[in-house]
């Protein structure tokens, strides 16, 4: 594999964004006879409506993945909760919400009592662990449309609407403040299962077992970052690293351009995937995190006040990176 690997292993970003075209075409006309309550955040992580003039409330929709597979392969589902929950609140907290709540949907072929217990520890982690509350849910038992399960949640939280951080304040010289990932995270498991299919996952190359290193639950980073929005510091731009890699730093400001120059150690999964699956480093980028789970960016006065911070809540934070007059771009140097 080389480039284009994610692609040939069944996943086409370019696909994605042109279905995702094709699908905003007729909602973005909907017409409910009413003025619209929604806040213009084109390309956001989360969407945010007016509720009154003052108050704001964002949504988010995301789940597990192809991770999930690795569960069922394993037979453990007492971690694949807290990504569901982290995939979610991760994204809400980017245009400066507090998350509040998640409903959670679980499809099955048959309602094993013994697997959703499983699954409702992990969601009770991640929910204490973001700090939000699970009032409902679904169990949909559909056969016909899965074989296995499939865990996803919808999130809801509050922002005043004169503090949602949308990115447009963002400008040259600021400084990226790169959190550490806990791994994969939820994302690229379509190219990460592919290449590495041959290994056993008891493996333990990596200093510990492989279906371990790929059960790694999604860190949350809500609590560091609600703590650097009610500091002092001036937060201009939240990014989640997620699918699409570093290129998720576009969805904050197209007016500017970012550059990493001192990237966070990249954790040995990646190695191993970059190694057996033969991906070049471009790819690498565009698909994984590679160690960085998520930005912030503030101005480079606050850079010091920020990375203390938030390495009380996640050791080996510190500035990655900066922001350039070269819009649209994202470098590494």
């Amino acid at each position: 594999m080389s480039q284009d690997a994610y692609a040939r292993a069944g996943v086409s970003q370019r696909a994605a964004d042109r279905a995702v075209s094709a699908l905003v075409a007729h909602l973005s006309r909907i017409d409910t006879g009413k003025p619209s309550r929604v806040v213009d955040l084109p390309g956001h992580y989360a969407s945010v409506l007016r509720i009154d003039e003052r108050t704001g409330v964002a949504f988010g929709t995301d789940g597990v993945g192809t991770k999930m597979l690795v569960a069922e392969r394993l037979g453990r589902f007492d971690t694949i909760g807290i990504d569901c929950i982290a995939m979610n609140v991760n994204d809400l907290i980017c245009v400066g919400a507090e998350p509040i709540a998640l409903v959670d949907t679980i499809l099955c072929a048959t309602a094993d009592a013994e697997v959703i217990g499983e699954i409702g520890k992990g969601l009770r982690a991640g929910a204490e662990l973001a700090g939000i509350e699970i009032p409902g849910g679904e169990i949909a038992q559909v056969g016909d449309v899965v074989s296995g399960w499939e865990l996803t949640g919808s999130a809801i939280g509050l922002v005043a609407l004169d503090e949602i951080v949308t990115g447009e304040r963002i400008a040259p010289g600021d400084v990226l403040i790169g959190l550490p990932s806990s791994g994969l995270h939820s994302n690229g498991y379509t190219l990460a299962r592919k290449v590495l299919v041959g290994i056993p996952l008891d493996d333990e190359r990596l200093g510990r077992p492989l279906g371990d290193v790929l059960l790694e639950p999604t860190a949350i980073y809500v609590r560091a970052v609600l703590e650097l929005l009610r500091s002092d510091v001036d937060v201009r731009g939240l990014a989640h690293i997620t699918g699409d890699g570093l290129n998720n730093l576009l969805r904050l400001s197209r007016a500017v351009g970012y550059e990493i120059t001192d990237p966070l150690p990249v954790p040995p999964i990646f190695g191993l995937i970059q190694e057996v699956g033969g991906v070049d480093d471009e790819e690498m980028y565009e698909v994984f995190n590679m160690g960085l789970g998520f930005v912030c960016i503030v101005p480079s006065a606050d850079a010091d006040a920020a990375c203390e911070l938030l390495a009380r809540h996640h050791p080996g934070t510190r500035v990655v990176g900066r922001v350039t007059d070269r819009a649209g771009s994202v470098e590494r140097r």
